[in-house]
């Protein structure tokens, strides 16, 4: 299973792309695994020196027990710290910034994948619209004369 953040690739250029482990408790992990989770809003920073997933929402799993859950409390990632050390470098006065590009399971763990991003300018966005406008009529007149 792989969840993706489309709103990350709507509104950044992704440059760079980051796998990170994450740490969960097991109730998140159940939700997770039903696919319930929004990483629409979130971004990574880094926190005296650890990276953390912060904004993503993990809704409650309904079988857990604990009834003092937040949704969406910064999460921890596991990254080396020469990663860590150069996403530092990467980001620090170039009006980049950390997105989370999707989460996926490996090896029965969960994993982020971080991507290194540049904001998007508006007619960027307007014209990868209009691309892809145009590419589905092109795909319907081809589906219409065969």
């Amino acid at each position: 299973m792989k969840i993706i953040n489309k709103k990350a690739f709507h509104n950044y250029h992704i440059l760079e792309i980051f796998e990170a482990g994450i740490i969960l408790s097991g109730a998140e992990v159940k939700s997770i695994r039903l696919g319930r989770i929004d990483l629409g809003e979130s971004n990574v920073r880094v926190i005296n020196g650890e990276a953390y997933l912060i904004n993503a929402n993990i809704p409650r799993y309904n079988q857990a027990s604990d009834s003092e859950y937040d949704a969406q409390r910064s999460r921890k990632l596991l990254l080396h710290k020469s990663q860590i050390s150069s996403l530092i470098g990467k980001t620090s006065g170039k009006n980049t910034t950390l997105v989370p590009v999707s989460i996926y399971e490996k090896n029965n763990r969960f994993k982020v994948s971080v991507g290194l991003a540049k904001s998007k300018k508006e007619f960027d966005k307007r014209k990868i619209l209009k691309e892809k406008d145009h590419q589905k009529r092109l795909e319907q007149e081809l589906r219409g004369k065969e």
